[in-house]
């Protein structure tokens, strides 16, 4: 059921308008002339073919969503994961990376903007530096600060680097999954740190170990290695681009060799990934521009959909067309939750962005009320910005802790909503006797919201508004996030005025999708929407969806089924399946 983005307790609900063959394409290759140290930064990006995104079809289903998966996952010692309570209720970036060339402190400088870019990805952290020709490799599970310290960044010398941070999307929490990977072949040795999830993956897979490849992790990004090794091309960064060329779905990548440095982005250019460069030359690439403001980098432009980036001593930075790029499919998500506020990502302010959708939804839902408040971190801005344009003060009434680890003790009588009290502290001398609007950034299942609107409601407040920043989410993301299979998503299942119930609030409203689309103005094509309206630019191949529990192994010792990566069986759709094999029919005369 489709659902409207209002609803309230005393007003009625106002609408909205809400393969299984393997291909290899062979695209054109443009090259570009060879970029000075100052970028010429082109007008437009080359190649600009036009690809009419298919149609999907979702089913419903009328399952209970998910109520009480933090209690049903505590371990043998009492210990529950801290992330499988409120966090588990958000969609999760899969990670962030970084590429450093020619500063005598690259691994240095790479350590510190993954620190900037933490909020992508906290299970695993790595860098890989060149030094004399040779990739030295330090990973880990943990944060940034856990993996790294003073000695391990010593074992890593070099003017070149490239870092990552991950949150899994395919293969699970393991420390073999953990990347940059490094991989020798017959002309050298070659990393690579990916962000983004590749909807061919198996496919990709099935086909090399036919050929006899052997797999060391479950993570779709060794799949490129594979490609690269078996591509007869020359120079190298041509096996680079024949490799790119079979893969589909979303990559923004950097790799790096004995003498160069290499960034990526999928003709889509679903995933962002950005170029700076520092006082003394030294190019930066990464996934968000904070990364760059960290290290004092100056931001010169983003990696085009569509385009190879080669960075040496020799010839500085070239420009490649990897393919003749169809319209930008850009991830709307980096903007309502993934991203940073002080991040500028798809050529647009990130802050900007969501204080608009505040202010979109204090004039298209307004309510009688005495404060707005955000649930923290991601719905403060969108808060400011509807408290801005109501003309109603915003305050903190709901304080975040920021020191919860990744496990914690509950004591063994219950204590009921025990993960978000752990995270969230309701302000009483705000909340009081007040008419509260709490704004979000997004409701994907709804039970961490019905647990905050309780909270806030125990705290004293006479009624709870729900305003979100973002349409309602009916369709899973094969682009990188991690986001439940599509009957677990409430807004798949209930209208408005149900999920209202559910949660237990005063009235919920929703940013409606033709006002977000609105706002984007003239952008508006160039942005994936397929989490709000279940059309998707680039059809999965695979109609998987990952398996809800998968993150909750201990990031060592995963169990032995989620070694293929935790992907299960989607719901079975038979129109789905008809556009996506199209010989469905012939198989199942």
């Amino acid at each position: 059921m489709a659902a409207s983005p209002l609803s309230s307790s005393s007003a009625l609900s106002k609408p909205i308008s809400k393969h299984h063959s393997f291909s290899l394409n062979t695209p054109q290759k443009v090259t570009f002339p060879l970029l000075p140290k100052t970028l010429q930064k082109p007008s437009s990006f080359p190649c600009n073919h036009v690809l009419h995104p298919q149609k999907s079809q979702f089913t419903t289903s009328s399952k209970n969503p998910i109520s009480d998966f933090f209690s049903a996952n505590k371990n043998e010692d009492g210990l529950v994961p801290s992330f499988s309570d409120d966090d588990d209720d958000k969609p999760r970036e899969e990670c962030g990376v970084v590429g450093i060339f020619g500063d005598p402190e690259a691994s240095r400088l790479c350590y510190l903007a993954l620190h900037a870019l933490q909020h992508r990805g906290q299970e695993g952290a790595g860098i890989v530096a060149v030094n004399n020709n040779v990739l030295q490799s330090v990973t880990g599970v943990g944060l940034v600060s856990e993996v790294f310290n003073e000695s391990k960044l010593d074992q890593l010398p070099g003017e070149m680097a490239i870092g990552h941070v991950r949150y899994s999307t395919a293969g699970s929490s393991m420390l073999k999954n953990v990347q940059p990977f490094v991989a020798g072949y017959r002309f050298g040795s070659i990393g690579v740190a990916h962000n983004g999830n590749l909807v061919n993956y198996r496919a990709l897979r099935a086909m090399l170990e036919d050929n006899g490849s052997i797999f060391n992790t479950s993570s779709d990004t060794e799949v490129v290695l594979h490609l690269i090794a078996i591509s007869k091309a020359r120079p190298f960064f041509l096996r680079i681009v024949e490799a790119c060329e079979r893969l589909e779905g979303a990559y923004s990548m950097v790799f790096v060799t004995e003498d160069k440095l290499v960034a990526v982005r999928d003709p889509h250019g679903f995933r962002p990934l950005v170029m700076g460069r520092r006082s003394n030359g030294a190019v930066v690439f990464a996934s968000e521009t904070c990364a760059l403001d960290l290290i004092e980098a100056t931001y010169e432009r983003e990696v085009y959909p569509g385009e190879v980036l080669v960075v040496d001593k020799k010839d500085g930075v070239q420009s490649v067309c990897l393919m003749p790029h169809p319209e930008p499919k850009q991830c709307i998500f980096e903007h309502i939750y993934f991203a940073l506020p002080n991040s500028v990502v798809f050529g647009r302010s990130v802050y900007e962005s969501r204080h608009a959708f505040g202010e979109i939804l204090a004039t298209e839902a307004p309510v009688d009320c005495d404060v707005v408040i955000a649930v923290p971190d991601s719905g403060v801005v969108a808060a400011l910005g509807y408290a801005a344009k109501a003309g109603v003060p915003f305050q903190q009434g709901l304080i975040r802790s920021h020191y919860v680890g990744r496990t914690f003790i509950e004591p063994s009588q219950k204590i009921r909503d025990f993960g978000v009290k752990l995270k969230l502290s309701p302000v009483r001398g705000v909340l009081e006797g007040k008419r509260v609007v709490v704004v979000d950034d997004s409701i994907v299942r709804g039970t961490t919201s019905s647990k905050i609107v309780r909270l806030i409601k125990e705290a004293g407040a006479k009624e709870v508004h729900m305003r979100i920043a973002s349409p309602p989410i009916i369709g899973s993301c094969y682009y990188g996030v991690d986001t439940p299979s599509s009957e677990e998503l409430i807004s798949n299942r209930m209208s408005v005025e149900e999920i209202r119930e559910f949660i237990g609030c005063d009235s919920l409203a929703f940013l409606p999708f033709e006002s977000l689309k609105k706002m984007l103005g003239s952008e508006s094509p160039n942005f994936c929407y397929a989490c709000f309206s279940g059309k998707y630019p680039v059809m999965p191949r695979e109609v998987k969806v990952k398996r809800v529990g998968d993150f909750l192994d201990d990031g060592l010792n995963g169990p032995m089924d989620s070694i293929d990566g935790g992907w299960i069986q989607g719901p079975r759709d038979l129109n789905v399946e008809k556009e996506i094999d199209p010989l469905y029919q012939k198989s199942n005369i």
